[in-house]
């Protein structure tokens, strides 16, 4: 069975399984991590591994492969510096590969998502994914004004260490949600530009692309029933 093929058969349901790879990197490896676990460091590298192999599946574009595959290049090159000797370097070298993570497939799902055709359930969660896929970027760009204003972030040391991601990841969705800051804020010009532009964004999505995808999708089931 050719790529075509295969995409044509299980691409709208890739959406789903890339949605649920996701929830696990962000909630479930990434804590885990943070407690200090070095297996969930690898289990990490695997994952992502999957990720770049549903990412080539999904929108068959070479270019879109060649960025996650340099993104996990620089998440290995970063992993093998953390345990020589933890710098900046490796800091930096992780949060860039996660904000091209992060573009490509916020690229790729919106294409596969909101493109023609019959919404179906499998898109809907594929709108939830861009959803988490857009918290990953500003956490991304929260971790390069951390290393780069240390006081940016009152109450959230950006260091390196396997507990950042878990600390970015709280405070990106804090922020998406709109939930309120408690134990951390921005206090850096830049820093709070970014919150309210993450902010806006998680208010309206939710309100305008992703009902109207639930309204179509609701739509369609009932005119085969």
């Amino acid at each position: 069975m050719s790529i075509d093929q295969l995409r044509e058969r299980w691409g709208d349901s890739l959406l789903t399984a890339l949605t649920i790879l996701m929830l696990i990197m962000m909630f479930v490896v990434a804590p885990l991590q943070a407690l200090g676990l070095f297996e969930f460091q690898i289990f990490e590298l695997l994952l992502a591994l999957v990720l770049v192999g549903g990412v080539f599946l999904m929108s068959g574009s070479a270019l879109a492969v060649i960025a996650m595959l340099v993104a996990l290049v620089m998440i290995v090159t970063g992993a093998v510096l953390r345990l020589r000797s933890p710098s900046i370097l490796d800091l930096n070298l992780f949060a860039g590969a996660w904000l091209l993570v992060g573009i490509t497939m916020a690229v790729t799902v919106a294409r596969a998502t909101f493109a023609p055709g019959r919404i179906t359930y499998h898109r809907v969660v594929g709108a939830v994914l861009l959803y988490l896929t857009v918290a990953i970027i500003f956490s991304a760009l929260y971790t390069f004004i951390g290393t780069l204003a240390p006081d940016a972030f009152p109450g959230m040391k950006v260091e390196d260490s396997p507990a950042l991601a878990s600390r970015v990841i709280y405070f990106s969705f804090a922020t998406l949600t709109t939930t309120g800051y408690g134990d951390v804020a921005p206090l850096h010009p830049i820093a709070r530009s970014l919150c309210n532009l993450e902010a806006i964004f998680g208010q309206l999505y939710p309100a305008t692309l992703l009902a109207r995808l639930v309204t179509l999708q609701i739509e369609h089931r009932d005119e085969e029933s």
